[in-house]
């Protein structure tokens, strides 16, 4: 009997508190890990790139495989970028939870009541379709829901990764921003040489070719003067 009182008896809002509170500290913790990984990932990637690019230059024989093995690597950077996004992203909605969450248990201390917030749960229901984080933040959303914090359980469902999905010419797009991205400091555009200045033609060269009517001209009026 005693138990069956206990499993109906309010729950203590300082543990409810705290118990949330931890489930949101050891998320956030976790996208700092994921974050993390995706960043050292996003730099061998990088390095991979430059590698397959020498090859290709060192090895001209094998240079079509070494540029596909490289638009394969801007693939995968392109899909870490976008998956350290995403978890950057539901780390700023997670801390905003975290805060609404601490304020609404403060209100509560203080009033003795509290309202079921749409901030929380539009926010929670986003979170929880993240594969990172779908189990803890289902035990987050009902920690919330027994608070009275959130009205009901989140959606269970999980979407499909439309950024896996994306094979088309975007995508393409995206692969050459990221290869000239990296490759632009390796390849820098020859530069094109300047026309040379034609030569110009010397002033004396033109004289001399006056030179010779010119002294005619003055042979024949000297002759014209002696003959008068």
């Amino acid at each position: 009997m005693e138990a069956i009182r206990s499993f109906f008896a309010p729950p203590d809002p300082q543990a409810q508190a705290r118990k949330c509170n931890a489930l949101i500290r050891s998320n956030i913790r976790k996208l700092d890990r994921d974050i993390m990984n995706l960043k050292q990932t996003e730099m061998k990637t990088k390095n991979l790139i430059l590698q397959a690019d020498k090859r290709a230059q060192r090895e001209p024989s094998r240079a079509a495989q070494a540029q596909r093995e490289a638009r394969d690597f801007a693939r995968e950077l392109v899909r870490t970028r976008k998956a350290s996004a995403r978890l950057i992203t539901s780390k700023a909605q997670l801390t905003s939870v975290q805060m609404q969450v601490q304020e609404t248990f403060a209100v509560r201390k203080i009033e003795g009541s509290l309202k079921a917030s749409a901030g929380i749960m539009k926010d929670v229901n986003s979170l929880v379709r993240l594969p990172a984080l779908h189990e803890t933040m289902q035990q987050l959303s009902m920690e919330l829901m027994k608070a009275g914090i959130i009205e009901e359980m989140v959606d269970d469902m999980l979407p499909e990764d439309g950024d896996m999905l994306m094979e088309d010419e975007e995508a393409e797009g995206e692969v050459d921003k990221v290869l000239g991205e990296i490759l632009k400091d390796k390849k820098q555009p020859t530069l094109p040489v300047a026309p040379l200045p034609e030569p110009q033609q010397p002033v004396a060269a033109e004289e001399e070719e006056e030179d010779p009517e010119a002294m005619m001209d003055q042979m024949r009026n000297r002759l014209d003067a002696l003959r008068s």
